[in-house]
């Protein structure tokens, strides 16, 4: 049987093939690729964070093992100053909470990775080469911000916040309170300090511009001052020393994103 022809000289299958192509090409004239559906990214995501928070507690199990060894590198910015536990679990439970900051950081490059391979799906083949330079630089870089915390901020907090009115009030200091202070400020450095490579990334797919990060300066300060808040613990000391380094780090990222970033 003959297929019917319209006007043009195609076929009725022909016309409706061309319409089907026309409704999925973008704006140049080129077939887009089926993406994932929302659901197949929330199921994605579920097994990243699966895998991320996996990977945490198998860290955190293997760093229960070397508490010991952990406790005394951690204390290291108290100086002189003695810990207490006042329950009977105390002592146990500090070695927890070691194990737990400890296997954060242990797994730091497993969590980058998931990361990154989520956000991987959205990318341009020539982007997704980037994602094992990026894993290995946001792991360089959340471990400089957890060692400038713990060589420079840390001592110069505890000093500070310990010797206030020390004259006249003897410091009692638990060993809980103590790694839930030193353990949350280093993990807020870690992430603090992947600002860079985030505005590296953004600038390179062409979602921010050096100019646009630097009209944004008064609200940066706002986000940084709220964001001190929640990740630092709650004093308004250790909130402005993790602010500063921030908007450093912010100024850095502009000047990143101006010889890095997308042109045009």
């Amino acid at each position: 049987m003959e297929e019917k022809s319209n006007n043009d000289g195609y076929s009725e299958d022909e016309t409706r093939k061309i319409k089907k192509d026309v409704e999925n090409s973008d704006s140049r004239g080129n077939i887009k690729k089926p993406g994932m559906s929302f659901l197949a990214h929330v199921e994605e995501l579920r097994w990243r964070l699966i895998k991320s928070i996996l990977s945490v507690a198998v860290m955190a199990l293997v760093a229960f093992a070397f508490a010991d060894y952990l406790y005394k590198i951690i204390i290291i910015p108290l100086g002189d100053v003695k810990l207490h536990y006042t329950e009977v679990t105390g002592s146990f439970y500090a070695y927890l909470k070691i194990s737990m900051f400890a296997g954060i950081t242990g797994a730091i490059p497993i969590v980058f990775y998931q990361l990154w391979k989520f956000i991987a799906p959205g990318l341009f083949s020539k982007e997704k080469k980037m994602i094992i330079p990026l894993v290995f630089f946001s792991t360089v870089l959340f471990l400089i911000g957890g060692g400038f915390c713990f060589f420079v901020v840390l001592p110069f907090a505890l000093s500070f916040l310990i010797g206030y009115g020390s004259e006249v009030m003897t410091p009692i200091i638990t060993v809980s309170s103590y790694i839930s202070f030193a353990g949350l400020l280093f993990v807020a450095f870690g992430f603090a300090f992947e600002l860079p490579i985030i505005g590296y990334f953004f600038g390179k797919v062409g979602l921010v511009s050096s100019k646009a990060l630097g009209k944004a300066r008064p609200y940066a300060v706002v986000v940084f001052l709220i964001l001190a808040s929640v990740l630092s613990p709650p004093d308004i000391f250790t909130q402005v020393l993790l602010a500063g380094p921030l908007y450093l780090l912010y100024e850095i990222t502009i000047l990143l994103v101006r010889y890095t970033g997308k042109k045009g």
